[in-house]
């Protein structure tokens, strides 16, 4: 479950560090504190009691008054005889402005919670893991060149349910047992800089591409998720666009794409997690968008081009997926290995194999997931105008691909 988010949360936040690698002298942002939570976990009414713990962030050079945020917060305290130790994994986006020296900012933040698995009133068992937003806000005061004093809070919403016994993990919820939290922070920031890594090109449209892409099951792997008995088929497009320079020596694109169509094969009858108690099984339709995604292509521009691709995103069903306890929505995960083969100037195909995953992340107190191992093959079409590259040079000075322009003036035609 955590890897399943820190992975997410990198690429959420990587596009935007990318990008700002190409402004002169961006910054980030470290920060440290101290941070509280306004009640316990078990706190129900005549038995609340805040928890106090420690925070720490980093969010990336700005693009727009834009920073990608990884945000890490752990929290301890006793109530109703039960220990409560917590931590949260979340990351998502902030917004800044500077208002004469002082800097506010706004973020919203997702992830992943958890929670030591005795939480219950006198240490009885419940959830140890559940999905988590944070939505607020902060001023930052500078006390010196790199230096900040910060103040933030905001509201944290999470939904931990109670397990009937350590045996029989049938999740439930009583009245009053909390979900809404108020979260307040204070600490310092440090914000050293960077210097320019690639010049972005100017007055250049960027390569773009459209893959028409299909996407099957063949196997399974239980590592994020428990239930491995269904199998998957999604085909859709993907856009791919050249938006943030190169890296590791590869071209990287914003990667997003839409799956219209989605099929999930799942045995008729689960129990609460998924796991399969007939042998009867259903098609399930269903639609995946993954706004969030990066591509890595070697070799651009070559007949043969090696990829990687990551993607983060929501996939929705018409009825509950794996478990009539489950949800409708999940969050998905993609992350994918492959080439793509040139055909023609404006055609390629693209071969590779994907991990795909969805889960509900504790949405709702069950939480069934599928790791399926898949192939993934597609049709890319290059938009835009299609030009020769340079090939060679001439006296130091690179060949254009236009004849003319390499021979001396009495040489050219018109």
């Amino acid at each position: 479950m955590l890897i399943r988010f820190f992975a997410l949360f990198v690429l959420c936040m990587a596009p935007v560090g990318l990008s700002a690698q190409s402004d002169h002298a961006a910054s980030w942002q470290i920060y440290g504190g101290f941070t509280s939570l306004s009640n316990s976990f078990n706190g129900v009414p005549g038995a609340r009691q805040p928890l106090l713990g420690w925070q720490g962030s980093v969010a990336f050079p700005a693009w727009h008054n834009l920073r990608g945020k990884l945000d890490f917060s752990t929290f301890r305290g006793t109530n109703l005889g039960a220990p409560q130790h917590a931590f949260a994994i979340t990351g998502g986006g902030e917004y800044d402005r500077f208002i004469g020296k002082e800097r506010i900012f706004g973020e919203a933040l997702f992830g992943d919670m958890g929670l030591n698995g005795n939480w219950a009133a006198n240490s009885g068992p419940g959830d140890s893991a559940s999905f988590t937003t944070f939505f607020g806000g902060g001023l930052d005061t500078p006390v010196s060149k790199h230096f900040a004093l910060r103040v933030e809070g905001g509201w944290q919403y999470t939904d931990f349910a109670l397990f009937q016994s350590a045996s029989y993990k049938y999740p439930y919820r009583i009245p009053g047992l909390p979900n809404n939290f108020a979260r307040f922070s204070t600490g310092l920031v440090w914000t050293p800089r960077i210097r320019t890594l690639d010049r972005p090109r100017k007055h250049a449209d960027p390569d773009s591409e459209l893959v028409y892409e299909s996407i099957d099951s063949f196997g399974h792997f239980r590592i994020l998720a428990n239930s491995w008995w269904s199998n998957l088929h999604l085909a859709g497009v993907e856009y791919d666009r050249h938006s943030w320079g190169h890296f590791a020596g590869a071209r990287v694109d914003y990667s997003p794409d839409l799956l219209p169509v989605v099929v999930l094969n799942q045995p008729a009858n689960t129990d609460v997690w998924g796991n399969v108690l007939s042998l009867n099984r259903e098609n399930v339709p269903g639609l995946a968008v993954s706004p969030l995604g990066l591509r890595m292509i070697w070799r651009d521009g070559a007949r043969v081009k090696p990829y990687f691709l990551m993607k983060g995103g929501l996939i929705f069903f018409t009825q509950k997926a794996l478990s009539k306890d489950g949800s409708y929505g999940n969050l998905t995960l993609q992350e994918s290995l492959g080439v793509q083969f040139k055909m023609t100037d404006r055609w390629d195909l693209r071969a590779g194999l994907e991990f795909f995953h969805f889960s509900d992340g504790f949405v709702v107190p069950s939480n069934p997931g599928l790791d399926s191992m898949t192939c993934n093959v597609g049709l890319s079409y290059h938009l835009g105008k299609r030009t020769a590259r340079y090939s060679g040079s001439r006296n130091g000075v690179p060949r254009s691909p236009y004849p003319q322009v390499d021979a001396s003036p009495s040489e050219w035609r018109p």
